[in-house]
């Protein structure tokens, strides 16, 4: 039985572009300290190649892991957020939820990149809301709510707690409003 968290493929590749987006406001901030490792751009272009049908997913469900990688080779929290952001954009093409995991890792990511600023995650998680087509809210509309399915990536994992686990029931909170 397939998640409802995998999205159709057309829906997949319709949320993979927002996504790389999202992951790509932040790459900065792994570039800062790690300017040759290219995986998290990397990440971040297949994820738009697949968006635009360039690439299969089949091919990209196993390759998915290398852009997460580099979240071991730095040391800021930031850093780290922000490559873990690239990788959930690239790991669009095998579950459509992971475009809400690219969405929370960036914005925790921008917040931790602007300690100085107290509402630095709230006012990337409006960027992000402002940046969605009609499209995007229709697929990410289909998924459920954080932590009601097990299968995936919203269940009881890493995106369901903290910074992350807020973001998330923000964006779909606004996806249920509207």
């Amino acid at each position: 039985m397939v998640s409802p968290q995998a999205l159709s493929e057309a829906d997949r590749r319709t949320v993979a572009g927002w996504a790389a987006d999202c992951a790509e406001r932040v790459l900065p901030l792994f570039e800062a300290e790690a300017p040759d490792d290219d995986r998290p751009r990397d990440a971040i272009a297949r994820a738009r190649a697949f968006s635009r049908g360039e690439l299969r997913a089949a091919d990209e469900i196993r390759r998915r892991f290398v852009g997460g990688r580099a979240a071991h080779v730095v040391r800021s929290p930031a850093a780290v957020a922000a490559a873990r952001a690239a990788a959930q954009a690239w790991g669009v093409a095998h579950m459509g939820a992971h475009a809400l995991g690219a969405a929370a890792y960036a914005a925790k990511a921008a917040g931790l990149g602007r300690p100085d600023r107290a509402d630095a995650v709230g006012d990337e998680v409006r960027w992000q809301l402002q940046h969605m087509t009609p499209a995007t809210r229709a697929a990410l509309r289909r998924l459920p709510p954080l932590g009601e399915d097990s299968a995936g990536p919203l269940g009881s994992g890493l995106l369901a707690s903290g910074v992350l686990a807020t973001v998330i029931r923000e964006i779909q909170a606004d996806l249920a409003s509207t």
